[in-house]
């Protein structure tokens, strides 16, 4: 991606989140008919809070985030955040909650893929767009069972 597109990403992600907080997801805690949460990693780097509003999948008492990037060639900072620092916060309208994030494994993503693609076409033109395979992540909320 280039620095233009990476500036506005950040933009946008920025007034949705801010607009997300605001109305509790009244605003922007929908994408075509998808539920949208904000996940929040430390920067592996800065150490820094790091927010960012995603399409989840319910899975039981798990959550599924997708690492798309839209399809680019790299993975999304967030992706790396977490990998550094599994434990993460996240907010669903007006809860916000810890959790524990770990990558999907192989049997997961693909029984998990197919629900995600019917649920967003996009991700599926995403896998497409790039030579990686991009990674599922599964959230477990603080006081839920982890697999």
């Amino acid at each position: 991606m280039s620095t233009v597109q990476n500036l506005f990403l950040k933009a946008m992600s920025a007034t949705h989140t801010g607009l997300y907080r605001l109305t509790g997801g009244a605003i922007g805690g929908k994408m075509m008919g998808a539920p949208i949460l904000l996940l929040t990693t430390k920067g592996r780097k800065t150490g820094l809070e790091r927010t960012t509003p995603l399409l989840y999948l319910a899975d039981g008492d798990a959550l599924v985030i997708v690492a798309s990037k839209g399809g680019a060639p790299e993975h999304p900072a967030w992706f790396h955040n977490l990998k550094a620092n599994p434990r993460v916060t996240i907010q669903i309208g007006r809860e916000r909650t810890g959790a524990d994030a770990r990558e999907a494994t192989p049997e997961e993503r693909a029984r998990l893929w197919p629900q995600l693609t019917a649920m967003y076409s996009g991700y599926a033109a995403y896998q497409k767009k790039t030579t990686r395979e991009i990674p599922l992540v599964i959230l477990h909320r603080d006081g839920t069972a982890s697999s």
